[in-house]
């Protein structure tokens, strides 16, 4: 059985949205340039021609990935997280310990992360090491370059 994917309703219907261009526009532009390229002529020196089956192998990898995550998909039901304790859907804000530096993340699955948006895989140093604990409480996150020590100020949704 293929692990479970963590996913809010956001982030399902983002790959959903996703698979539904790869699958329709995508593969319609990915056959335009193939016929295109074999109109230049002998296939086995057209560069062109070879660049699109490449493309088209990428797109059809892709669309297979998409469509093995969402069958594998676990939704998160955001309206039912559980505010006393950290998990996955939840907002939380820490402070840094040692900086004296406060950072407000959500949790979300592996395949939404996303540190642009302030989004942070359950996977993750901090996550696993905050995951199930309570507001107030004070803990050792195991990162690459040492021993972290993070409280947890707020969590919310």
């Amino acid at each position: 059985m293929a692990k479970e994917i963590l996913l809010t309703k956001d982030g399902y219907e983002k790959l959903q949205e996703k698979l539904k261009y790869l699958q329709t526009v995508a593969r319609m532009q990915i056959s335009e340039k193939i016929k295109v390229a074999r109109e230049f002529g002998d296939l086995s020196e057209n560069a062109e021609y070879d660049a699109a089956k490449e493309e088209q192998v990428y797109i059809e990898n892709e669309i297979k990935e998409i469509n093995e995550k969402l069958m594998a998909a676990v939704l998160i039901d955001e309206s039912n997280v559980d505010t006393k304790v950290v998990s996955v859907g939840c907002t939380v804000k820490i402070q840094d310990l040692e900086f004296d530096e406060k950072l407000e993340f959500k949790i979300v699955g592996n395949t939404e992360a996303d540190s642009a948006q302030n989004k942070i895989s359950n996977e993750s140093p901090i996550a696993q090491a905050i995951i199930g604990k309570k507001k107030g409480t004070i803990c050792d996150v195991f990162t690459p370059g040492g021993i972290m020590k993070v409280k947890i100020l707020a969590i919310g949704v």
